[in-house]
């Protein structure tokens, strides 16, 4: 899977630079509309700049304007049609696009190729999170102490790598994020790490016995493909433990204001009897913090009965 080109943060133009800093300026004071006037100007000096175009219409709709907002989101589109800044999740929560399936993969894989610095300290010491920790518990109770080989899908950073390396023979994980996979090396707990969009996983190698997907649900949408991916890797008696977000509301899921999908018990209840999978457990926990709130996931293991 190839990795993208580093998405271009500044216009290139001095002096559409200078006003975008002035208007983050402004943003930052409160002054919402003042500083979507002056981004547009400095787009009219860079007006080729996807991500200026973007980062108007999050101005603009914070003052309210959410017309210009969806045209400016639309023209942030129209120069960078893989939607890396993820403007088509932007026009879909304020409803100036159709609901989609799941996100442009390449905007989740340049979130995570930007997050990657400074992804372990915000999860665990900013936002407390706890996914690698209950999901290791849920799998222990099931009394399987020893597996084989396990894959980790989504890795990231290798978090929940480092819980399954006691009692994975052989452990592999799998991540969109050329970063994120950089990040998981450096903590040398995998055997193999494969770059992979989880949209559209083909699986390497043998059969394994494990297969966990830590806080990576909600960054995919629609999970049917994905759990059709899983039962081509999972070995007949074996583990597949995931988490999402709760989604209580109507409908399988939803894409919220944090452009992450939560998803019903309902849903999920679909996707295993589907699979042809054996609930286990299914526990709902607060999962982490998110401005301060907690958020509520639940914590899922199944196994392969055939």
């Amino acid at each position: 899977m190839p990795r993208l080109t580093p998405l271009q943060l500044s216009s290139n133009d001095l002096l559409a630079d200078r006003r975008a800093d002035y208007a983050e300026m402004l943003f930052g004071s409160g002054d919402h509309a003042a500083a979507a006037e002056l981004m547009l100007g400095a787009l009219e000096l860079a007006p080729n700049w996807a991500m200026g175009w973007f980062r108007l219409g999050e101005m603009q709709e914070a003052a309210g304007q959410k017309e210009a907002a969806a045209e400016a989101w639309r023209m942030s589109l129209k120069l960078e049609p893989a939607d890396r800044p993820g403007a088509t999740l932007k026009l879909q929560l304020i409803g100036a696009a159709a609901a989609a399936d799941s996100p442009p993969s390449a905007f989740v894989e340049t979130l995570f190729d930007q997050y990657a610095e400074k992804f372990d300290h915000a999860l665990v010491e900013t936002l407390h999170y706890r996914v690698p920790e209950l999901l290791a518990a849920a799998i222990g109770a099931t009394g399987h102490n020893t597996f084989a080989h396990a894959v980790d899908l989504g890795c990231g950073t290798g978090l929940m790598g480092v819980k399954l390396r006691p009692v994975a023979e052989r452990l592999d994980g799998y991540d969109i994020s050329a970063e994120m996979l950089r990040k998981a090396r450096d903590k040398g707990v995998y055997d193999n790490l494969i770059k992979a969009d989880l949209q559209e996983l083909e699986p390497v190698g043998q059969t394994a016995d494990l297969v966990t997907a830590a806080d990576v649900f909600m960054y995919l949408g629609a999970l049917d493909r994905v759990f059709a991916s899983v039962m081509k890797m999972l070995a007949p008696g074996g583990i597949f433990a995931f988490s999402v977000e709760k989604f209580s509301g109507a409908g399988p899921f939803e894409l919220q204001a944090s452009r992450r999908y939560a998803h019903s018990e309902a849903y999920v209840h679909g996707l295993i009897a589907a699979a042809g999978l054996k609930l286990v457990s299914l526990d709902a926990a607060i999962i982490r913090q998110d401005r301060r709130e907690p958020v509520e996931g639940l914590i899922v293991v199944t196994e392969r009965v055939a």
